[in-house]
Protein backbone atom coordinates (compact mmCIF):
# COMPACT_ATOMS: atom_id res chain seq x y z
CA UNK A 1 0.00 0.00 0.00
CA UNK A 2 1.15 3.33 -0.82
CA UNK A 3 -0.49 5.38 1.68
CA UNK A 4 2.09 3.04 4.00
CA UNK A 5 5.79 4.12 2.96
CA UNK A 6 4.32 7.74 4.33
CA UNK A 7 2.97 6.71 7.70
CA UNK A 8 5.06 7.71 10.76
CA UNK A 9 6.83 4.86 12.36
CA UNK A 10 5.68 4.07 15.29
CA UNK A 11 9.27 4.35 17.45
CA UNK A 12 9.47 8.22 16.35
CA UNK A 13 6.11 9.06 17.03
CA UNK A 14 7.02 7.08 20.52
CA UNK A 15 10.11 9.28 21.18
CA UNK A 16 8.37 12.36 20.26
CA UNK A 17 6.41 11.85 22.73
CA UNK A 18 8.73 10.70 25.26
CA UNK A 19 10.53 13.80 24.98
CA UNK A 20 7.73 15.99 25.21
CA UNK A 21 6.97 14.45 28.63
CA UNK A 22 10.99 15.21 29.73
CA UNK A 23 10.24 18.44 29.20
CA UNK A 24 6.70 18.62 31.31
CA UNK A 25 8.31 17.36 33.64
CA UNK A 26 11.49 19.30 33.64
CA UNK A 27 9.49 21.97 34.05
CA UNK A 28 7.12 21.06 36.28
CA UNK A 29 10.06 20.62 38.48
CA UNK A 30 10.85 24.00 38.01
CA UNK A 31 8.20 25.07 39.18
CA UNK A 32 8.20 23.33 42.30
CA UNK A 33 11.84 24.25 42.98
CA UNK A 34 11.10 28.08 42.64
CA UNK A 35 10.57 28.48 47.03
CA UNK A 36 7.37 29.63 46.45
CA UNK A 37 5.06 30.47 49.26
CA UNK A 38 3.92 26.83 49.41
CA UNK A 39 1.69 26.77 52.46
CA UNK A 40 -1.54 28.28 50.53
CA UNK A 41 -0.98 25.97 47.39
CA UNK A 42 -0.92 22.82 50.03
CA UNK A 43 -3.95 23.97 52.05
CA UNK A 44 -5.86 24.57 48.64
CA UNK A 45 -4.79 21.23 46.67
CA UNK A 46 -5.74 19.78 49.97
CA UNK A 47 -9.19 21.15 50.78
CA UNK A 48 -10.17 20.43 47.02
CA UNK A 49 -8.33 17.47 46.46
CA UNK A 50 -10.94 16.00 49.58
CA UNK A 51 -14.08 17.19 48.24
CA UNK A 52 -13.78 16.06 44.78
CA UNK A 53 -11.84 13.00 45.61
CA UNK A 54 -8.74 13.47 43.58
CA UNK A 55 -5.35 13.27 44.65
CA UNK A 56 -3.46 16.32 45.21
CA UNK A 57 -0.59 15.61 42.98
CA UNK A 58 -2.72 15.59 40.00
CA UNK A 59 -3.55 19.08 40.49
CA UNK A 60 -0.16 20.39 40.85
CA UNK A 61 0.62 18.55 37.13
CA UNK A 62 1.55 20.91 34.65
CA UNK A 63 -0.91 19.21 32.12
CA UNK A 64 -4.78 19.66 31.89
CA UNK A 65 -5.28 15.88 32.65
CA UNK A 66 -8.78 14.50 32.75
CA UNK A 67 -11.89 16.46 33.18
CA UNK A 68 -12.64 15.69 36.80
CA UNK A 69 -8.83 16.73 37.59
CA UNK A 70 -9.01 19.88 35.52
CA UNK A 71 -12.55 20.54 36.90
CA UNK A 72 -11.14 20.27 40.45
CA UNK A 73 -7.95 22.79 39.79
CA UNK A 74 -10.30 25.32 38.22
CA UNK A 75 -12.14 25.25 41.14
CA UNK A 76 -8.81 25.34 43.49
CA UNK A 77 -7.83 28.48 41.29
CA UNK A 78 -11.12 30.09 41.76
CA UNK A 79 -10.96 29.87 45.47
CA UNK A 80 -7.33 31.25 45.76
CA UNK A 81 -8.82 34.31 43.55
CA UNK A 82 -12.73 34.62 45.56
CA UNK A 83 -11.41 33.13 48.97
CA UNK A 84 -7.90 34.02 49.66
CA UNK A 85 -9.14 37.58 47.43
CA UNK A 86 -5.30 36.86 45.41
CA UNK A 87 -5.05 38.45 42.31
CA UNK A 88 -5.17 36.40 38.93
CA UNK A 89 -1.71 37.41 38.65
CA UNK A 90 -0.49 35.60 42.11
CA UNK A 91 -3.26 33.10 41.53
CA UNK A 92 -1.26 31.87 38.14
CA UNK A 93 2.07 32.42 39.78
CA UNK A 94 0.63 30.29 42.91
CA UNK A 95 -0.63 27.64 40.33
CA UNK A 96 2.42 27.80 37.45
CA UNK A 97 -0.30 29.08 35.30
CA UNK A 98 -0.92 32.04 33.11
CA UNK A 99 -3.36 34.68 34.54
CA UNK A 100 -5.90 34.42 31.36
CA UNK A 101 -5.84 30.42 32.55
CA UNK A 102 -6.60 31.40 35.90
CA UNK A 103 -9.58 34.28 34.16
CA UNK A 104 -10.85 31.39 31.87
CA UNK A 105 -11.01 29.03 35.31
CA UNK A 106 -12.94 31.53 37.31
CA UNK A 107 -15.08 32.47 34.41
CA UNK A 108 -16.13 28.33 34.07
CA UNK A 109 -16.68 27.75 37.83
CA UNK A 110 -19.06 31.34 37.89
CA UNK A 111 -21.00 29.95 34.95
CA UNK A 112 -21.04 26.18 36.64
CA UNK A 113 -22.40 27.78 39.97
CA UNK A 114 -25.75 28.27 37.96
CA UNK A 115 -26.11 24.58 39.25
CA UNK A 116 -28.24 24.75 43.07
CA UNK A 117 -26.06 21.82 44.12
CA UNK A 118 -22.23 22.85 42.77
CA UNK A 119 -23.60 26.25 44.14
CA UNK A 120 -23.98 24.74 47.68
CA UNK A 121 -20.68 23.01 47.56
CA UNK A 122 -19.10 25.93 46.29
CA UNK A 123 -20.51 28.46 48.93
CA UNK A 124 -19.78 26.08 51.66
CA UNK A 125 -15.60 25.68 50.40
CA UNK A 126 -15.41 29.17 49.80
CA UNK A 127 -16.34 29.84 53.63
CA UNK A 128 -13.93 27.43 55.01
CA UNK A 129 -11.59 28.98 52.96
CA UNK A 130 -12.38 32.10 53.96
CA UNK A 131 -12.74 31.13 57.32
CA UNK A 132 -9.12 29.58 57.87
CA UNK A 133 -7.37 32.51 55.91
CA UNK A 134 -9.04 35.03 59.03
CA UNK A 135 -8.01 32.57 61.57
CA UNK A 136 -4.86 31.75 60.55
CA UNK A 137 -1.75 34.66 60.98
CA UNK A 138 0.93 31.78 58.80
CA UNK A 139 -1.50 31.58 55.70
CA UNK A 140 -2.17 35.34 55.70
CA UNK A 141 1.53 36.05 55.60
CA UNK A 142 1.77 33.13 52.77
CA UNK A 143 -1.12 34.60 51.03
CA UNK A 144 1.15 38.07 51.36
CA UNK A 145 4.21 36.60 50.10
CA UNK A 146 2.24 35.25 47.00
CA UNK A 147 0.51 38.40 46.08
CA UNK A 148 3.87 40.22 46.44
CA UNK A 149 5.37 37.31 44.18
CA UNK A 150 8.10 37.20 46.51
CA UNK A 151 10.04 34.05 48.04
CA UNK A 152 10.40 32.92 51.29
Amino acid sequence: MILNEYAIPEHATHRHTETKQRRRTARHAAVLARQEPVLTREFLYGTVATVFDVDAELLACPTRGRAHVALARQVAMYLAHVGCELSLTAVGRLFGRDRSTVAHACRRIENAREGPQFDRALAVLECSVRMMVQTSAALRRDLALVEQGGRR
